[in-house]
């Protein structure tokens, strides 16, 4: 009887404490990406790093640790299919998070393993420790680092180049003629395109000249385009006016340019350049992969266009 008992109170502190662990991540990370949405904090080491780090280390000094982990891991879940269903951010921008978020709360709950162990022998642990309580000023920290980060580094955006350059036997001239404008974009998709990484579908030019306008449409929106610099056959130069990219405010697209340099008697090398803004951080860790992203956009761009050449002028 005394050990139904035992366990039975066993069974009652462990849900209490996978419900405790889950209901304060999911409220952590709700709130955290509230104040992203409503630009109150940036996309930056607070949220990405800091945050996560926080939750490791209040639940590191739960009595039940594993069944905490998995409540937390359980929020992680919910909160980003959430935001896959509501649109707010795609399973590329997920996944690439992933590993940040994990190593973060690893590090948290680390860091509180060793803490225990430096103290005392003679230092129990209260099975009954109230985490909710050890978690406001955590809390408080998060809001304020993040608080104080916007403010440190809102004018301290770079610009970044991605550059993209493949050679092919058609003039420069067949070349320009072929990417100012396409009706429809139709070439193997890279790996990240399979996922949800934003898929060009077709680009139209209103007006072939100065100050004309190029609107480049993707499955996720579209980016418009105004011409800054036009030589036919030579660079074709764009400032990016509007953008709209599902669940992308801390990507800011600058310029698209293309060059055209002949190559022998009758090839041409297309260079590429995407130019753009980010406020993801730490950047280390970000740039890497946002430039992955911006390069199998041009590959999946150039396929199409050696598959247009070839249709208009014949094959390599």
């Amino acid at each position: 009887m005394f050990d139904k008992f035992c366990c039975f109170l066993c069974k009652a502190q462990m849900k209490r404490q996978f419900t405790l662990s889950f209901v304060l991540s999911f409220t952590f990370l709700s709130l955290g990406f509230l104040l992203l949405h409503y630009g109150l904090i940036g996309f930056g080491i607070s949220f990405f790093v800091f945050l996560p780090f926080l939750l490791g280390y209040i639940l590191g000094n739960a009595a039940i640790k594993n069944i905490s982990l998995w409540g937390l891991v359980l929020s992680l879940i919910a909160f980003f299919i959430l935001l896959l269903i509501g649109g707010l951010e795609g399973m590329v921008c997920i996944l690439m998070a992933l590993p940040l978020v994990i190593v973060a709360v690893a590090l948290g709950y680390g860091m509180r393993h060793l803490f225990k162990k430096t103290q005392k022998d003679d230092v129990i642990d209260d099975p009954n420790d109230d985490v909710l309580k050890s978690s406001l000023l955590p809390l408080v920290l998060f809001l304020l680092f993040g608080f104080a980060e916007k403010e440190l580094t809102k004018n301290a955006q770079q610009i970044i180049s991605v550059k993209t350059e493949m050679t092919v036997p058609y003039s420069c001239l067949e070349v320009y003629e072929t990417i100012k404008s396409v009706d429809t974009l139709i070439a193997e998709k890279p790996f990240l395109m399979k996922l949800d990484l934003p898929i060009p579908q077709k680009c139209i030019l209103e007006k072939e000249e100065v100050g004309g306008l190029r609107t480049c449409y993707f499955s996720g929106g579209t980016i418009t385009e105004r011409i800054t610099e036009l030589e036919k056959a030579r660079v074709l130069r764009m400032d990016v006016i509007d953008y709209k990219l599902t669940g992308r405010k801390w990507l800011g697209f600058k310029e698209a340019i293309y060059y055209f340099d002949p190559v022998g008697q009758d090839s041409c090398k297309l260079t590429r350049i995407t130019t753009y803004t980010s406020v993801l951080a730490p950047r280390f860790y970000w740039e890497p992969l946002e430039k992955i992203g911006i390069e199998q956009e041009h590959d999946y761009v150039f396929d199409n266009l050696r598959r247009d050449l070839v249709h208009a002028y014949g094959q390599e």
